[in-house]
């Protein structure tokens, strides 16, 4: 990556973190606390007759991701380094070891989980964060040359994101590895690799994508049913049926905090997958806008860290974390508001999931340390 042209300039070195960046993710954190217990107190209650069940559990994550992220932002994101290539080991591991019977937890007959102690630990989030530690590592090392030849470039990080897209599929987690995978393009468009290469790639894989989507019967129901989910509205249809039903009910301002009737176990999953819904049902559309910028900010304050970063492999490393949040981010949303098909995934840093708030802070933590480190022209704040 040629940063030459960032050398010309007069440049002075920042100190001090985005708090831009820093005030958004613990207001999405804030939001999303309150959010699990408004959506979750009623199912937590009929089935373990504590309504702080959900509330409480995601409050003890929330204070370990807190830590996690402010030791992680006094750690020189440069450290991670040497890791790269443990951490990526250390992932494949845990999701082959996953399907070791009494390892993992079997939740709707998908193994997605690992039982440490009193957080169930999904090895596919660990996985998002190494690949992108992988690739930022790797297409730093490599020299302008090889970055844009398909065989030392593309080809090596294309066969490692295809072998991890693999092993998360067959969890079963489609969405989880379409963000993986998105997120690596993106990197590799980032860093270097030649469009034409990416874009051939891209077409090379819409047969073996289509032949994924429609080869198990429960993805070709979900497609069929996002075509026309009023065709089968109590089975097919129901989740997006119900998703619609609250965010149409919300109307500009919502019905108010906990006051929601979609929660009422209308809505499936409404304190993970669907709490979008239940926001847009309670704060309305003004309330489920506001997540939006939050989220666009969110993007801005991080792309911008990624060109501000003092080396390629800050740039790359911050790049990859925006993307896989916000990529996450706009697959969760899409899929409540029926713009493409159901998939299961949760929007970060609101969705209930202690693993996945745990390592979406600590990715965060990274991105607010290389933001302490960038260099910018004078002026532009």
């Amino acid at each position: 990556m040629n940063k030459g042209w960032l050398e010309k300039m007069n440049l002075s070195q920042t100190k001090q973190p985005d708090y831009i960046l820093l005030s958004t993710v613990f207001l999405l954190l804030t939001i999303g606390i309150i959010m699990v217990f408004s959506s979750s107190y009623i199912m937590a209650y009929k089935w373990y007759g504590n309504s702080f069940y959900f509330f409480s559990k995601q409050t003890f994550s929330a204070i370990i991701a807190v830590i996690v992220f402010f030791v992680t932002m006094k750690i020189d994101y440069q450290c991670w380094r040497k890791f790269a290539i443990p951490i990526l080991i250390l992932s494949i591991f845990l999701l082959i070891i996953i399907y070791l019977p009494g390892l993992a937890r079997n939740v709707r007959g998908a193994r997605r989980w690992i039982n440490i102690g009193p957080i169930p630990f999904q090895p596919s989030e660990l996985a998002k964060v190494a690949l992108i530690l992988y690739i930022a590592d790797c297409l730093t090392r490599k020299k302008a040359k090889d970055v844009s030849s398909f065989v030392w470039g593309i080809l090596p990080i294309f066969i490692i994101t295809v072998f991890i897209f693999l092993l998360i599929l067959s969890q079963p987690d489609f969405s989880t590895a379409i963000v993986i995978m998105g997120c690596s393009f993106i990197m590799l468009f980032i860093g270097g690799s030649k469009i034409t290469q990416l874009f051939a790639l891209i077409i090379l894989l819409i047969p073996p994508g289509l032949i994924l989507a429609l080869g198990k019967d429960y993805r070709r129901v979900r497609l069929l049913s996002f075509l026309n989910p009023w065709q089968d509205p109590l089975n097919s249809g129901f989740h997006i049926i119900q998703s619609l039903l609250a965010l149409g009910s919300g109307g500009l301002t919502g019905v108010g905090i906990a006051e929601s009737r979609q929660k009422f176990f209308y809505l499936p999953d409404q304190h993970t997958d669907f709490i979008f819904s239940i926001i847009g049902e309670e704060l309305g559309f003004i309330g489920a806008l506001a997540i939006i910028i939050l989220f666009i900010v969110f993007l801005w304050r991080g792309f911008l860290i990624s060109l501000r970063a003092k080396d390629t492999f800050g740039l790359l490393l911050a790049a990859g974390i925006t993307s896989m949040i916000t990529f996450q981010a706009v697959v969760n949303i899409s899929v409540v508001t029926k713009i493409i098909p159901t998939t299961g995934i949760t929007l970060p840093f609101i969705s209930y999931g202690g693993s996945s708030l745990i390592v979406n802070m600590f990715c965060c933590g990274i991105l607010l340390n290389i933001s302490k480190n960038t260099v910018e022209k004078n002026g532009v704040s």
